[in-house]
């Protein structure tokens, strides 16, 4: 079975409950995610040996968060302890019109002040078939840049596929900042998976006649979007969410894979969702896309089982993925009616 090794933040989630906004909840939901966190969790449930790499405090709330990861079966041996604090996000869940809100309290978390010396790349790696990161762990600071970068190359060094999800975060570093840290990290990187504005945000490439927030999208604007970040960093395939966000409820999600080796672009089926939780769904992408190519999938079964992962995802509380790989075969397959199982 195939090793893969994730390595990230991962946060403390806090959230009012229902739809409620945070100047008026009285009490909150107290979970765990984060983007590295959340790929970890979704392989492990496909049956997958999934590792996670991270640095936690050692006190009651950190060894809360490794449990978290634990009950799902991630391998969470190479977990580093130390530190005075856990990073926290505040999610507020939008609805109809109006938007999700998250606020972040991750300044000084444990991983935040985290050095090189920390991790044993070498020891991690041993073993391992895969490695993923996403562009929100360098965002933490240039301890995390250059933490990636011996990642990267330890795992590079031993013939590792590496995975990365440009996941820009504008509230986490400038697109300056992303641009000069990606753009050294994305030379180690084999498989690219981006979304409809991290491209633009990080590297300046954009889909020609494409309104996200109209939802309208042009396929092919984005198969030069996948062909340039290809031709720029040698890319062996680029994977792309297309979400149409037509509301905070509802939203049209599908997906595109392109593999440079044979030049070719494979679109997935769309997806008409109502969204339960957003979060985690470009996470849940990733897995899904990892999982298939792992598993020897072609290319556009790899990608519907992704967007199906993903789509599923969707429609479940909190951070993590938590369905089957025949649940998504099912919805991949072409049965999205919810119908009772009995």
């Amino acid at each position: 079975m195939a090793r893969i090794i994730t390595f990230g933040e991962l946060m403390l989630r806090l959230q009012p409950y229902n739809y409620e906004r945070f100047v008026q909840c009285d009490h909150v939901e107290f979970t765990f995610g984060g983007g590295e966190a959340n790929v970890a969790v979704s392989l492990a449930n496909f049956g997958m040996d999934a590792a996670y790499v991270t640095k936690l405090p050692a006190h009651a709330i950190g060894q809360a968060a490794v449990n978290s990861l634990r009950r799902y079966g991630v391998d969470t041996r190479e977990i580093v302890r130390g530190g005075d604090r856990i990073g926290i996000y505040y999610n507020e869940k939008g609805a109809s019109q109006r938007g999700s809100v998250c606020i972040y309290d991750r300044a000084h978390s444990a991983i935040q002040m985290s050095s090189p010396a920390d991790f044993n790349w070498d020891k991690i790696f041993d073993g391992a078939d895969w490695f993923h990161f996403t562009g929100i762990t360098p965002a933490l600071g240039e301890n995390l840049v250059e933490i990636c970068k011996q990642a990267c190359q330890a795992a590079k060094a031993r013939g590792i596929k590496i995975s990365c999800d440009l996941n820009y975060r504008g509230k986490l570093w400038t697109r300056e900042q992303a641009r000069k840290a990606m753009t050294e990290l994305c030379q180690y990187v084999d498989i690219c998976i981006a979304n409809e504005e991290d491209a633009k945000d990080v590297f300046g490439i954009e889909a020609a006649s494409t309104d996200i927030y109209g939802g309208s999208l042009n396929h092919e604007g984005y198969k030069s979007v996948a062909k340039q970040l290809a031709d720029k960093f040698g890319f062996e395939k680029v994977a792309i969410t297309l979400r149409e966000s037509r509301s905070a409820s509802e939203n049209g999600w599908s997906g595109m894979l392109y593999d440079t080796a044979s030049d070719t672009y494979c679109f997935s089926k769309k997806y008409d969702l109502h969204i339960i939780d957003r979060v985690g769904g470009g996470d849940s992408f990733g897995a899904g896309l990892i999982y298939s190519l792992l598993n020897g999938k072609d290319l556009q079964s790899s990608v519907e089982f992704a967007v199906a992962a993903s789509a599923l995802k969707h429609t479940i509380e909190g951070d993590f993925n938590m369905v089957t790989v025949a649940e998504v075969e099912k919805l991949a397959g072409g049965d999205g009616s919810g119908r009772i199982q009995r």
